[in-house]
């Protein structure tokens, strides 16, 4: 019988982020659901695209509307409360509300599921790999991100972290060390997929190789440190892959296979190795 820790060394693990990656959220569900939310609250204030765009390098929406009490142009216009209970009753008021308008813009099929992540998904699950996603975003919206870009019989094979559920959020490495914790897994037989500079640093300060598939908030992102970057995971039939960047040197076709992850992780390997010696 083999031991845990040999076990443990053999499990492997692909873990998503959500917002860009399993689907194109960001600017068809978050920023619309921002703005319906501050105007059913009656609050006079909407981001932009542009305006949105700079706000998501800041991690998590409860921290992108808390920056807006720093913000002249909000202050000035919708005006600030000077406690900070007060202040922090309303972007938790805020939140919710916005959550509840995000699920319903999910739920009606306006936002598209990102290529590749069903397939790929399916295909680690067929080899034994363990499924993850590791976000910042609401529990409750992540899980219907999920079910809409798998479908529920998938989403339940997966372990979700969303959310407040760590303290410190990307590019802190905190979810994705409570990821390898909740899995099982040492960090060097897992895949992050990310759209992120934040989430790709996430990952890397935990040790994790990071597959990026831009998003169009962040086309232009410094990814250098990335072993793989892609327009998208690409699928049959769909969209094909084209590769932005590919330090791995594994030999992508028209869509990032299992195989390609498995190169992946070869090739961290391969360079922590080279660092150690």
């Amino acid at each position: 019988m083999r031991s845990a820790v040999q076990g443990k060394a053999m499990e492997r693990a692909l873990i998503f982020d959500c917002d860009g990656v399993l689907g194109d959220t960001e600017p068809y569900g978050h920023l619309p659901a921002f703005n319906q939310m501050w105007k059913k609250c009656g609050i006079p204030w909407a981001w932009t695209k542009k305006q949105y765009g700079e706000k998501l390098r800041i991690s998590g929406g409860k921290e992108r509307m808390a920056s807006l009490f720093n913000d002249s142009a909000f202050r000035i216009r919708v005006g600030v409360p000077k406690s900070e209970y007060i202040r922090k009753d309303l972007i938790a008021h805020w939140h919710k509300e916005k959550t509840v308008i995000y699920e319903q813009i999910i739920n009606s099929g306006a936002v598209p599921a990102r290529p590749g992540v069903k397939r790929l998904s399916q295909e680690a699950l067929r080899a034994g790999w363990k499924l993850a996603v590791a976000s910042t975003s609401a529990p409750s919206a992540v899980q219907v991100v999920l079910r809409f870009a798998v479908g529920d019989e998938l989403a339940q094979k997966f372990l979700v972290l969303a959310g407040d559920i760590v303290q410190a959020k990307k590019p802190a490495p905190d979810i994705y060390n409570l990821a390898l914790e909740r899995l099982q897994v040492l960090p060097q037989n897992c895949v992050a997929i990310e759209d992120s500079r934040n989430g790709m640093l996430a990952a890397y300060a935990a040790c994790i190789p990071v597959v990026v598939t831009i998003s169009e908030f962040t086309v232009d992102e410094d990814f250098s440190d990335a072993e793989l970057v892609v327009d998208s995971l690409g699928d049959p039939n769909g969209p094909r892959t084209e590769v932005l960047a590919n330090r791995a040197g594994t030999k992508i076709g028209d869509m990032v296979e299992l195989k390609n992850l498995i190169d992946v992780i070869e090739a961290a390997t391969r360079s922590q190795f080279r660092i150690a010696g």
